[in-house]
């Protein structure tokens, strides 16, 4: 085992969150056929495999057109792509986002309640080989494509701010996987 890997609860490695980060993965560089009109331009800023105790879990990439900055991630177009190598229930991954967003800024009961429904109605269950995508709407929200198809929106842009800022926020659980994604060494 990695000696800077920290063990996590199966519960914790079964969502989206980026609580343990080790290793790297292999990305093509062409954009997911879903940017092409959503994110015009787009070009891979970096890449990361997430690993949890040895076990693959995803491949996580970020897209980004030209001018990107991650000072102020919030107010550009953007897109996470994760390319799953394990299954994963939908309702964890919808219940760990909301736990990592929880971290980064404090959340109304309304929000909390709204946001994990809208995760639960977006996120699908997902097996090894799938993928899914968001893309950043900066001041609208946040959309989600599953192996290329839409699957629905969130037009809330406190949202978008705190999803991706579970891998982009300089508050992020795991600043490896946010140095990894801006393509910083």
């Amino acid at each position: 085992m990695n000696p800077h890997c920290a063990p996590l609860s199966r519960r914790s490695w079964l969502a989206l969150s980026p609580v343990l980060l080790c290793g790297g993965g292999v990305w093509a560089q062409a954009a997911p056929v879903e940017l092409a009109q959503a994110l015009p331009g787009a070009r891979l800023a970096g890449q990361m495999r997430f690993r949890v105790w040895g076990f693959e879990v995803y491949d996580a990439g970020l897209w980004v057109q030209p001018g990107f900055s991650a000072t102020g991630f919030e107010t550009h177009p953007l897109a996470l792509e994760l390319r799953y190598l394990r299954d994963f229930v939908a309702q964890d991954i919808a219940e760990q986002s909301l736990k990592e967003m929880r971290r980064l800024a404090p959340l109304s009961a309304e929000q909390d309640k709204r946001w994990l429904e809208e995760m639960r109605r977006i996120f699908p269950n997902v097996k090894k080989g799938d993928r899914l995508l968001g893309l950043q709407q900066p001041g609208q929200g946040a959309a989600f494509w599953f192996n290329g198809q839409l699957r629905g929106d969130i037009r809330d842009a406190e949202f978008a701010r705190l999803f991706f800022g579970i891998w982009l926020s300089p508050r992020s659980s795991e600043p490896a996987l946010r140095q990894a994604l801006l393509g910083s060494p």
